[in-house]
Formats: structure tokens, C-alpha cells, sequence
């Protein structure tokens, strides 16, 4: 007796070109299934003659039905119906997750990434993929530099006309992009054109953009490293500016997956390039100002993330019930009563706390606090040349004290 309850589940991914395509390992798997689930279109590529099992279209919403769907054919053989390799961007990833990697048995096939790459002449290893599938398509502009090839996986027919009207605003209008739809089937064609005079109607479905970065002359130029110019962020004048942002990231050290609280978040800079680091990255912005919080919903999604949240309340009463994170900002409002041992103690062990200010008064909170607990206690100073008559000279901004910790193990100093 197998003492594990858990359903056993085989994931076969299918492309645009149906049970043609198909090995015989993936056919004999849906011959042999006594329960076939996918999405209609998915289902409808299967021959009746050869697929005699029960067909039950995908529920919606999916992820919520997954658990008691997989129960109600417990003991059953069980087929789900993936779009080209379930582990990307699929349904695999999802079957993994509730019914465990063990208990599930993936056929891949092509993707559309594949097909795409193979279409175009581009090296898989070096194009960026960007998934606008249940995403909005905001979520592009962070993957946006001069010369970089893009596949966006598509929500519908409607995707390629929103991911033209975004590069156009983003200033990137003169870049290429091309439409390819019905990939791996009779049907395939290409569709192309520049992102600022698209004007073809909505086609396929099921299609998959590629885009040719070019950046218009004239545009911001927004690198990949943290320290963006001031000019990218709207803001009232609450903004870390350039050099200290960068040097604020560098001393955050943010990695792939993990969250940031941004406390006092002012224009949302920190948050933003914190998660523009990397796809996984993810921060709250905790303002207490709604009109600086509406301004931080705005500067993520025009520069790229738009799944930051933003709290709008005071901290500390603010932070209660985030979920833990890896690394604290205070940016504003140090001298709050509590608001410091607050972000302390949400700290798990490991957990990074970066503090700035301009403020005699907060800079002797932050050295009371390099007092007990160490770390690193640094003031930042930054000048600009400015003309001065005929000629040029320095001016120095205010100085910003800055403090940063790592939170040690339980049981040692704090």
C-alpha cells in the first residue's frame, strides 16, 4: 500500500500543432488517461479516436480549484494539458506546488520561447523573457535597455498593440517588434512593424511578441544598476537622490527573492530599484502621506514594478501585519516614537536595517544605535560643480548620515 495520499499526475504539454506533434511517450500518456484536464483549446487538439477519457475544462479561477479538483479524481489517471513546457510559466509549476514534485510526472514539449528564438536567429541563453499573462504590462518597462532582444508571452490578441503603446511612452518607439503567432502549426505567420506606428489589428490569440530594443533619441536613459537619475521619479522633493540611492542599495544588498519594507518611502525610490535588481525582488512602501503614496504607485509602474504595495499609513502603527522582511529602509520619520525598535524587532536573524538622515536629531538616534547594537555608521557627502561668475566651484548638498546593521543571531550583541 502506497502510504503516500497524494494523486498521481502526469503534465504533457502540447503545441499549436496538436497530436501531430506530439512523441509517443506524451500519446500514450493521454490514451491511456482516464481523466483529461485542460483549457478548451488545449482540450479541442484532441482526436476522440485516440483520447477516450473524461475531459474536464480547467475551472477559473485555476490555482483555487487545483486542490479539490486533484481530490475528486484521486485514484484515477489523471492527464493535465500544458501549453508547450508546463514548467515555464505553466501549470506544472502549480501541480508541483499542491501535490508535490513527486507525486507529478511532466512530458514537456517546445515552448513558445523555443519556437520563437528558433524563428528568429536568437540565442535562447540570451534573450529576456517578460510574461504579460495575468500581469499588467507595466511589468516591461524594467526589462527595457538599448539592444536587448525581449520575448513577451502574450495574454491575447490585445497584447501586442499594449506592449507598442508602452515602449512608445517609455521612449522606446523606434523599437522592432514582431508578431509571431500559431508557433509549431500549419497556421504560423509573422506580423511586423515599430512600436510608434503599430497599427495592425489584434490577430491569433496565440501569439508571442519579440521586441528589438531602441531607444529614441532624446529618451532618459535608465541603467540597470540602482542610482537612476533624480529626473525618473515624480516627487514633492522627498527623494533619496542619485549617489546616496546607490550607495543606500549597495549597503541593502538586495537578492534575488527577497522583501524589503521601505519606511517613510517619501517619491518610493528605494523600493523601486530594490525591486528592479531583479524580477523576484519584492518591497512595501509604508507612507504616510497619500498624495506621496498615489506619487510612489505612479514612479512603479511608469519605471517597471508595478507589484509594489504601498501601505499608506504612519509607521509604526503601519507595519503591523507585513510579512517578515529581509531588509528594513527608514528614510523618514526616525524620531517617531517606537518606529525604530519596531523595524528592529521584525527583523529575522540576518535581516539588514539601513537607516538614513539629515537631521541632528535623528543622526543621535542612529550613533545611540551604533552604540548598541554595531554595524556601520558612515556620513555621505556629495558636491556638485556649479558655475560661480566665469568660472566653476563646488556645491556641497546636505549631508546624509546613514546607518546600516546586520541583525546578529539570537543570543548575541544588541
Amino acid at each position: 500500500m502506497n502510504p503516500d495520499p497524494r494523486p498521481a499526475v502526469s503534465v504533457v504539454g502540447i503545441g499549436a500543432d496538436g497530436w501531430d506533434g506530439l512523441p509517443e511517450t506524451s500519446r500514450t500518456a493521454l490514451r491511456t488517461a482516464e481523466v483529461l484536464v485542460g483549457g478548451p483549446r488545449q482540450l479541442a487538439l484532441l482526436p476522440a479516436a485516440e483520447c477516450a477519457g473524461e475531459r474536464v475544462p480547467w475551472p477559473s479561477p485555476l490555482r483555487p480549484a487545483v486542490p479539490a479538483l486533484l481530490a475528486e479524481h484521486a485514484g484515477r489517471r489523471l492527464v493535465v494539458l500544458a501549453s508547450g513546457d508546463p514548467m515555464f510559466y505553466g501549470i506544472g509549476r502549480t501541480l508541483t506546488e499542491i501535490a508535490g514534485a513527486g507525486a507529478v510526472h511532466v512530458l514537456p514539449h517546445p515552448s513558445s520561447v523555443s519556437y520563437a528564438c528558433a524563428r528568429l536567429g536568437w540565442p535562447v541563453e540570451e534573450t529576456e523573457v517578460v510574461t504579460l499573462v495575468g500581469r499588467p504590462a507595466a511589468g516591461l518597462g524594467a526589462a527595457l535597455h538599448h539592444g536587448r532582444r525581449l520575448l513577451v508571452l502574450s495574454a491575447g490578441p490585445a497584447t501586442p498593440a499594449e506592449v507598442a503603446e508602452l515602449l512608445t511612452a517609455r521612449g522606446f518607439g523606434p523599437s522592432r517588434m514582431r508578431v509571431l503567432e500559431q508557433l509549431g502549426s500549419r497556421g504560423e505567420r509573422q506580423v511586423s512593424g515599430t512600436a510608434e506606428t503599430w497599427n495592425q489589428p489584434p490577430g491569433d490569440p496565440l501569439n508571442i511578441v519579440a521586441v528589438g530594443c531602441v531607444r529614441a533619441p532624446g529618451a532618459l536613459r535608465l541603467g540597470a544598476g540602482p542610482g537612476l537619475p533624480d529626473e525618473a521619479y515624480e516627487n514633492d522633493g522627498q527623494l533619496t537622490k542619485r549617489h546616496v540611492r546607490a550607495a543606500t542599495l549597495a549597503a541593502l544588498a538586495p537578492a534575488p527573492g527577497e522583501l524589503l519594507w521601505d519606511v517613510g518611502s517619501g517619491s518610493g525610490s528605494i523600493a523601486v530599484e530594490w525591486m528592479r535588481t531583479h524580477p523576484s525582488c519584492r518591497a512595501v512602501a509604508v507612507e504616510r502621506h497619500a498624495e506621496r503614496a498615489r506619487r510612489i504607485e505612479h514612479n512603479a509602474e511608469s519605471l517597471g514594478v508595478p507589484g509594489l504595495r504601498v501601505v499608506t499609513a504612519a509607521a509604526p502603527d503601519g507595519l503591523a501585519g507585513l510579512p517578515v522582511p529581509d531588509a528594513v529602509f527608514i528614510g523618514g520619520g526616525l524620531t517617531a516614537p517606537g518606529l525604530l525598535e519596531a523595524c528592529w524587532d521584525a527583523l529575522p536573524e540576518g535581516g539588514r536595517l539601513v537607516a538614513n538622515t539629515v537631521t541632528l536629531e535623528s543622526e543621535a538616534l542612529l550613533a545611540e544605535r551604533y552604540r548598541r547594537h554595531g554595524g556601520e555608521l558612515v556620513r555621505l557627502s556629495v558636491a556638485h560643480a556649479v558655475p560661480v561668475g566665469g568660472f566653476t566651484g563646488w556645491r556641497q548638498a546636505m549631508p546624509v548620515t546613514q546607518w546600516s546593521v546586520t541583525k546578529p543571531p539570537a543570543g548575541g550583541p544588541s
